[in-house]
């Protein structure tokens, strides 16, 4: 007489379950950033003693994205950038020359912490900074120069250290810090010194139909030259996304003692800016700068920028542009300072 055997365990996911794809993959993608640029104020002196405009083709940025995934858990990226060389003695200076902009291994933690929710991770290695990052994600135009905070010198995009981001439930939000060499991507570090950097985004009306798009971030960044010798900054920034415009507001406190015998220098400053788009692709720009470099001194720097762009119609991440914009310093009491500056400039994104 037989004997029924006892059933078999399921091994069926159950309906509707669609496991990870934990397939390794390699992605190779390139960002240009091309310019023509035409000065007109101030005027350069050429070699035979001749008043003239100065006027160049350059080349701002060019990346070759690798990127891979070699789970569902682990990926990793690799960017190399140019630069332009222009050491003395080298016999590359004035070519571009190539050189590590990204390079880390990013372990992703959603499995355990995010119930559904993607965006929890650890990164190693050399990777974006948590404020520029964020800000560049609202703020679309780097090809035409970087944000405030990276263009007068108070940080950089790119830093090599460890770095954790966490996506708040509800889409209220997010948190990314790390800590850092704090010498930028383009230098080694040169002491013992690190860098702790800490953003927060709250996104307060999440529910509203206009006005979830309004996020609420504050940064800082505890830094040092030397010991007892600090390096400081300290940013909160409101930031508005909506089909028709992006706009932000971002103020900035820098404090800055190159060493312990040194004075203490804190400078201020804030940039406004917005990008309204009409239809068809094209969007303004209008932005302004001003940094105080320190608060003991009657002086200041201004930045205007305006400009008219022609975003061309693509799926997915890909992205071209075009820009045609005019760009104004001008300097106010500042000691030693440069002459004004305005320039004319037609910009060029290819992103794919």
């Amino acid at each position: 007489m037989s004997q029924a055997l006892p059933c078999a365990a399921q091994v069926t996911p159950a309906a509707g379950y669609v496991p990870p794809d934990d397939t390794p993959s390699i992605t190779v993608g390139a960002t240009l950033f091309a310019d023509y640029t035409i000065v007109t104020t101030p005027k350069i002196t050429d070699a035979d003693g001749n008043r003239v405009t100065a006027n160049a083709f350059n080349i701002g940025r060019a990346y070759l994205n690798v990127t891979g995934h070699v789970s569902h858990r682990i990926s990793f990226r690799i960017t190399p950038d140019i630069v332009r060389e222009s050491g003395a003695g080298s016999s590359l200076t004035g070519s571009y020359t190539f050189r590590l902009k990204y390079a880390y291994a990013q372990f992703n933690l959603d499995d355990w912490t995010n119930a559904g929710r993607t965006g929890t991770w650890v990164r190693l290695g050399m990777q974006q900074t948590p404020y520029v990052d964020f800000m560049e994600s609202v703020y679309r135009y780097r090809f035409q120069g970087t944000i405030f905070e990276e263009r007068e010198g108070f940080m950089s995009s790119s830093d090599v250290g460890a770095a954790a981001h966490y996506s708040l439930p509800g889409n209220y939000g997010d948190l990314h810090g790390g800590v850092y060499n704090g010498e930028s991507y383009a230098r080694a570090e040169t002491n013992n010194q690190k860098a702790v950097m800490l953003r927060g985004t709250v996104r307060p009306l999440r529910m509203h139909p206009v006005l979830r798009g309004l996020r609420v971030t504050g940064f800082y960044d505890r830094d040092a030259y030397l010991r007892h010798a600090p390096r400081t900054r300290a940013i909160g920034a409101l930031t508005f996304e909506h089909p028709r415009v992006n706009a932000a507001w971002e103020y900035l406190v820098a404090r800055d003692q190159t060493s312990a015998a040194a004075g203490r220098v804190e400078g201020r400053g804030y940039s406004l800016w917005a990008t309204p788009r009409a239809a068809r692709g094209w969007e303004g720009l209008i932005r302004f700068d001003r940094l105080v470099p320190s608060r003991d001194l009657d002086a200041a720097r201004d930045r205007t920028i305006g400009g008219i762009a022609y975003w061309f119609p693509h799926q997915g991440t890909v992205s071209t542009a075009l820009l045609l914009d005019v760009e104004r310093q001008r300097f106010h009491h500042l000691t030693a300072a440069p002459p004004d500056d305005h320039r004319v400039a037609l910009h060029a994104l290819v992103n794919f």
